[in-house]
Formats: C-alpha cells, sequence, structure tokens
C-alpha cells in the first residue's frame, strides 16, 4: 500500500569492513523526501568474519554459497538483537544491502551475500535486498546505487562525495544524475595499516609522517581506469590486481605507503570536484590527514555533517531504495549505472 510515511531498518556492509551498519528511519514524503535517523548501530564485526570476509573472492562456487548462508544467518541474529535491545516493534520492512562477495559487471556478475529468503523467516519481516543484480542484468555496473537518494534526499549540494572503502560521487550535470566510483580509500589504507596492528590509521596521522615516493605515485595516477570515462565502478578484485601489486614492488615502509597513496586520492578526487558545495560522508571523513590534501587539490567547499549521516549515509539511502522498491517507483538511473533503463530494483522476501 502506497503510504506517506515508512518506519524502515537499513542494513549495509561496506568494503572498508568497519561492520555491520543498522539505521532504524523514519521516511515521509509531502512532495519531496524528509527522513529522520530513530536509532543507529554499528555492530563490529569478529575476527572470524573479518578474514571470511576479507578473502571472499577467492572462495569456490560451492563455499561461496555455504558463506551466503551463514552470513544471512549472522545478518538475522545481528538484526534481531539490533530490534530486541531497542524496543522497535514498528518496522514496515528491512532493507538490506547485503556484503558485497564479487563484483565484476563487465561478465555479469554481482553476488551480494546476506540477501536470502531466511534473512525474512528468521527475522519474521518482509525484507528488500538484492538490488544490484537487475541493473547489471540490464547491461548497467550495477553501481554506485547511492546517488538517487543523492538527488532525492540532498539535491542543495553541488556533490554528494563518499569516502569508504571505495570514494564515489555523484552529481546532477545538465538535468540527468551522473555518479560513479573515483578511486580505492579505506580499502587500501586499512590492508597497510594492519601490518602495524591497527585497524585505521587515526586521523591520518601514519601517513602524515610518510614521505611520497614520486614513481609510486605517478604510476598510480596513470592506472587506466582513471582515464576511463563514466558509468564505471571499482570492486576488490580490481584492487587485488592493480593496486596492491602496484604498491608492493615498491618495498616502501607503511608510513611512506600510506602518505603516497592519500596523495593519490587526493588527486583523483580533486579531479572530479572543480568548485561547488560538496557534502562528505563515509569513514574517511575522520581521517583528519586526507581530508586536509583534498581540499589542497579543489576550489570546492567540502562540508562535513553531523556524525550519524557521516557514518550511516549509506544505509539510509539503501533504506530509500527499499522504500522506493515497496512502491514500485525506480531507485536506480541509467544514467548512473549505464543500464538500458531507469527501474525499480530489488528482490522481496515475505516471511
Amino acid at each position: 500500500m502506497i503510504k506517506s510515511s515508512y518506519y524502515v531498518l537499513g542494513v549495509m556492509s561496506g568494503t572498508s569492513l568497519d561492520g555491520v551498519d543498522l539505521a532504524y528511519i523514519n521516511f515521509t514524503f509531502n512532495g519531496k523526501w524528509h527522513y529522520r535517523f530513530l536509532k543507529c548501530e554499528t555492530i563490529a564485526y569478529s575476527n572470524i568474519w573479518l578474514i571470511k570476509l576479507k578473502n571472499l573472492v577467492e572462495l569456490s562456487k560451492n563455499n561461496l554459497e555455504q558463506v551466503n548462508l551463514d552470513y544471512t544467518f549472522y545478518l538475522a541474529s545481528v538484526i534481531n538483537e539490533f530490534l530486541e535491545k531497542n524496543q522497535i516493534s514498528d518496522v514496515d520492512f528491512i532493507s538490506s544491502h547485503g556484503h558485497t562477495a564479487l563484483h565484476q559487471p563487465e561478465n555479469g556478475i554481482t553476488v551480494q551475500i546476506g540477501n536470502k529468503q531466511e534473512l525474512s523467516n528468521l527475522t519474521k519481516h518482509t525484507v528488500i535486498c538484492d538490488f544490484r543484480i537487475q541493473d547489471v542484468l540490464l547491461g548497467g555496473q550495477g553501481a554506485p546505487l547511492v546517488p538517487i537518494g543523492d538527488k532525492l534526499l540532498f539535491s542543495e549540494y553541488d556533490f554528494c562525495l563518499n569516502l569508504g572503502g571505495f570514494a564515489n560521487m555523484s552529481s546532477e550535470i545538465d538535468g540527468r544524475r551522473i555518479a560513479f566510483d573515483i578511486c580505492p580509500v579505506n580499502i587500501v589504507l586499512n590492508y597497510y595499516v594492519a601490518s602495524l596492528g591497527m585497524d585505521y590509521d587515526d586521523a591520518g596521522n601514519v601517513a602524515a609522517s610518510g614521505h611520497i615516493n614520486n614513481d609510486l605515485l605517478n604510476q598510480l595516477n596513470t592506472l587506466e581506469f582513471y582515464s576511463e570515462t563514466y558509468p564505471k565502478s571499482l570492486g576488490l578484485e580490481w584492487v587485488d590486481k592493480y593496486i596492491l601489486p602496484c604498491i608492493n614492488s615498491y618495498q616502501l615502509s607503511v608510513a611512506d605507503i600510506l602518505r603516497t597513496f592519500i596523495a593519490h586520492i587526493s588527486i583523483q578526487i580533486g579531479r572530479q570536484l572543480p568548485s561547488g558545495n560538496v557534502l562528505v560522508t563515509g569513514g574517511g571523513v575522520y581521517n583528519l590527514f586526507l581530508i586536509k590534501e583534498i581540499k589542497k587539490q579543489t576550489l570546492a567547499e567540502i562540508i562535513i555533517p553531523n556524525p550519524e549521516l557521516i557514518e550511516f549515509k549509506e544505509a539510509l539511502i539503501f533504506s530509500l531504495l527499499g522504500v522506493l522498491k515497496y512502491r514500485n517507483e525506480i531507485n536506480c538511473l541509467a544514467s548512473v549505472t549505464g543500464a538500458k533503463m531507469d527501474h525499480s530494483s530489488g528482490i522481496t522476501f515475505l516471511p
């Protein structure tokens, strides 16, 4: 039934493996969409799950299917605990992104684990999920999907920039929403700082202590992806194939790797943000050194919002994608993904 108000639990797990983001949100529509965060939490992964999720691309089809089932059960337990702890009973549906295991749109493949019927059965709620598959089948990249939310919720900004596992941006150009992945961010920074026994480089302090290796920086900046036109998207496989071998061939200290890669990130982002105002969200916002370096590469005004929006914007927007699917309205833009047409994407499971 079409309503003007929805209570949705958004569930998101990003490539930076920070954990499972849970955001209980109220959406209202009165000619324009509005939202309220009601309760939010990130549940950190155990070491066992971190190891499993880091190695998904290496699994056989049968083993991946088993992890898919296990992860669905895990998500259900996390969701049920969150709902019970916060005494939440008014839920129209759960809108879940799952966790990306494989993303090879050029081969017609994208797999997000945790999006099985069992999630609905175990939570006893309607679940809307698997937002990427249909777009890939329609010839699209299956990513990024956040721009429809940028368009409907944050149209007052010239650009929306997310600094997560990857940096991606969206903007309105000549009446069309365009968006694409810019470059890796936390997926690379966290990988190297882990060798120092750290989950992340707090405020970018380790990177700030390093030195730029110009040969590595030039090699990174000339990777073919950066000269391709959008729509385009990145996945862990691309990082494993192009970024890590390139960096490792230089045998640098961790500090110098981080410093050089932050220079790379800031240059690539600066190329895409010539002017205007930019809403910046995602865990990379807390890397103060990275933000400082990005500001050096652009004349645009960098706007950092409240912590809830920084940390839960993707969960918020995947919740909205669920609402739009529930209403059978467009939630995936061909101008962004390169699909044959705009469409209403996602799969609905009933308990």
